[in-house]
């Protein structure tokens, strides 16, 4: 299960080698189309990419900071850093084919 994240804890939640945060709100219909998507990568990727959720509501401070404009919206971290953000909603081959070729950056 992914982390949820807090605008308390946010950085540290976002350290290590490679950290997805999925931005999403519970009234986000294509948020709710990529939950069970996000759940299977995150099987399929444990312990090569740490899973994070943080919902965007009432902290738009965090969202503002990663220029998150729309959502769903998935940043990138390497070591607490933001690197990449991808907007909207995607398959789960495509979104798999993304991490694979990150992963591969990382090596």
């Amino acid at each position: 299960m992914a982390i949820e994240a807090k605008a308390e804890n946010f950085d540290q939640v976002t350290t290590g080698p490679l950290t997805v945060v999925d931005f999403w709100a519970p009234w986000c219909g294509p948020c709710k189309m990529m939950e069970p998507i996000m759940d299977k990568l995150e099987q399929r990727y444990r312990g090569q990419i740490k899973f994070v959720k943080f919902n965007v509501d009432g902290h738009q401070e965090i969202a503002q900071r990663y220029q998150v404009m729309s959502i769903p919206s998935l940043v990138l971290f390497r070591d607490g850093q933001a690197k990449e953000k991808v907007t909207g909603f995607y398959p789960e081959v495509k979104l798999a084919h993304y991490f694979d070729r990150k992963l591969a950056e990382n090596k």
